[in-house]
């Protein structure tokens, strides 16, 4: 354990060759999950929990780490599970999404896998929409599940997802005697995130197309490259960076590598955090990297890339 708990922050040198490393952990029942090691600032016993008034059900109460108070989020709750009580002997994965720092309960932590994204699949469809899965994959001839936070964080504390009535009028103006492609590519694995960018996006005037992983992204930009120009389609591409099969840094590659694709623009919009991604922005040549989630940021960027 003691090892697992001295590496978490040691591990940078996989982004962009399409691999991560998974920590995994257990909840109250037999089942193993992963959260990639990027979003994980370190992990600690559960330390000692103080309970507020008119704290969420699915917060187990707030703890006050390395100077700063962390909601403390019962993940075997938010998933459906019985709640974990046995906190003596727990631990918290103090995780960092979109701008913010929380910190997830769980039974217990095993250890740190180095993977390739391409063993990183996405949920069976039988799974259904109410699932918290973002991907699976296998390990030890174990299914190991990969878990939806954004889903789990926008169920306790909501994001704006709207756009300024300023933005708005910006976009007409700009748009009002320009001849621009109102149409943007937006790949991500989490469906709270798809729609969060898709109300954005659209509220400024443009179409959005879905899909849910690098993979299907550049399969799908290939096919409309046979069928004309590209730029004739496409505005430009909104990517997250973490997605089953094929990353965003890998797809933007795999953009730049393509001639019939490779002047698109590319705007990677993730919950990681940290100067790595903007070395890694430069060296797969996006346009721009946006963390998660601003809308008006998102926003201004997409009109931003559209008029150059």
């Amino acid at each position: 354990m003691s090892g697992i708990l001295d590496s978490v922050n040691q591990r940078t040198q996989l982004v962009g060759q399409n691999r991560l490393e998974l920590l995994t952990f257990k909840l109250n029942r037999r089942q193993r999950y992963g959260i990639n090691v990027f979003k994980v600032k370190e992990v600690l016993q559960c330390p000692r929990l103080t309970a507020m008034p008119n704290l969420h059900p699915l917060v187990k109460g707030v703890a006050h780490i390395r100077g700063q108070t962390v909601s403390v989020i019962d993940m075997s709750l938010a998933t459906g599970g019985r709640p974990i009580d046995d906190l003596e002997n727990c631990f918290v994965i103090i995780s960092e999404f979109n701008r913010t720092v929380q910190a997830f309960l769980v039974s217990s932590v095993e250890r740190i896998i180095n993977m390739n994204w391409e063993a990183i699949l996405p949920p069976p469809d039988g799974a259904g929409k109410s699932n918290y899965l973002t991907a699976v994959t296998e390990i030890d001839d174990e299914l190991v599940e990969i878990l939806d936070v954004e889903k789990i964080l926008d169920e306790i504390s909501p994001i704006k997802a709207q756009v300024s009535e300023a933005l708005v009028e910006e976009a007409a103006e700009a748009q009002k005697n320009a001849e621009v492609v109102k149409r943007v590519l937006v790949a991500d694995d989490s469906s709270v995130a798809r729609k969060q960018v898709q109300r954005a996006v659209e509220a400024i005037g443009y179409e959005c197309v879905l899909v849910k992983d690098g993979k299907e992204a550049i399969d799908l930009l290939k096919e409309m490259a046979k069928e004309g120009s590209i730029y004739d389609q496409l505005a430009l591409i909104i990517s997250d960076i973490e997605m089953p099969e094929m990353d965003g840094y890998t797809l933007t590659a795999e953009i730049r590598g393509h001639a019939d694709l490779k002047d698109l623009h590319v705007i990677l919009h993730t919950s990681l955090s940290g100067v790595f991604n903007q070395a890694m922005v430069e060296r797969v040549g996006a346009n721009a990297f946006i963390p998660k989630f601003n809308p008006d940021e998102l926003g201004a960027a997409v009109l931003a890339e559209c008029q150059k």
